[in-house]
């Protein structure tokens, strides 16, 4: 078993050389510099991941989202469902994407591609932009099962509209108003950075059709406002964090940002800001039973009335 490990991680170096020694140089400054760059970050900070899902806190987020007046919707994954959907899904045909269904974190990833889509009610009809999409198979996998138009949609893809990619930022994307029916960020969200929360939520608005959805999942809750990052990962001279925030560094993380609001604060960045829009969260029951690894809590769906 060792040996067939190393033998697959040895074919991975050899097919992604530039991705291998990425990691290695990632890995060094972890070992050696990562209490260095953390040093140098501002307080308040932790060295912690954030616990988000602890089940108190779960609980107090619930309590906090009905005190608040949120519309809650309470949601239990079918499990023969979820299983239909990734056996007609085919992910292994998309190796370079967790493994093709092999990687340590792809329940959780199919899992958030399978409840976007239910709770999307994804039809032919419907034009869909996954957003930040990374060269995430969605689209193709969409398209295929639903038979809708898809779009993918990155900053890291070339500015503007090229057939069906979306480059540049995602609160000002080059279409025109009412181009779409349905977006989607799958453990996307949290990575937006200053106020491009705020922008996407106001941008979506103006893109989203009559009866148009955006589903965020997950929804990073927390019951302080705070920000997870890798002081390793983050460029020179650092990003900008908010002053109210606390950041929570932790190692391995590979991230730079990753926001979890806590009620006052999707208060005043997200419900405040939907204009057009009703939002509702979706809370979910039985995450743990389709695998223990899996943590997807809450969803946040944005509809255009």
């Amino acid at each position: 078993m060792l040996f067939s490990n190393i033998l697959k991680k040895m074919k991975r170096v050899i097919k992604q050389p530039k991705r291998a020694i990425k990691f290695a140089i990632w890995k060094i400054k972890e070992f050696v510099l990562w209490d260095y760059y953390y040093a140098a970050l501002p307080e308040p900070k932790i060295k912690s991941a954030i616990p988000a899902n602890n089940p108190q806190v779960q609980d107090e987020i619930m309590k906090q989202l009905r005190k608040n007046g949120f519309n809650i919707v309470n949601f239990k994954i079918n499990k023969n469902d979820y299983k239909h959907y990734l056996d007609n899904a085919k992910y292994n045909k998309f190796p370079d994407y967790y493994g093709g269904g092999k990687g340590r974190t792809f329940t959780e990833k199919s899992l958030e591609h399978y409840l976007a889509a239910k709770l999307l009610n994804l039809s032919k009809d419907d034009v869909y932009i996954d957003i930040a999409n990374l060269n995430s198979p969605t689209p193709e996998i969409y398209h295929k099962l639903y038979g809708c138009k898809t779009y993918r949609q990155d900053l890291i893809f070339p500015k503007g509209l090229h057939k069906n990619i979306i480059g540049g930022d995602a609160s000002s994307m080059p279409v025109k108003d009412g181009f779409a029916t349905k977006m989607g960020l799958h453990c996307s969200f949290e990575h937006f950075e200053q106020d491009s929360d705020i922008g996407f939520i106001k941008e979506a608005n103006r893109v989203l059709g009559k009866e148009g959805k955006v589903c965020i999942l997950p929804l990073y809750l927390f019951n302080r406002y705070a920000i997870q990052t890798d002081p390793v990962v983050l460029p020179r001279g650092g990003i900008s964090f908010e002053s109210d925030a606390i950041l929570y560094c932790a190692k391995g993380y590979r991230n730079r940002h990753g926001r979890f609001y806590d009620i006052s604060h999707l208060i005043s960045r997200i419900r405040n800001n939907i204009n057009d829009l009703k939002l509702t969260i979706y809370i979910i029951e039985n995450e743990k039973e389709i695998d223990s690894s899996c943590y997807v809590k809450f969803i946040a769906i944005l509809e255009k009335e």
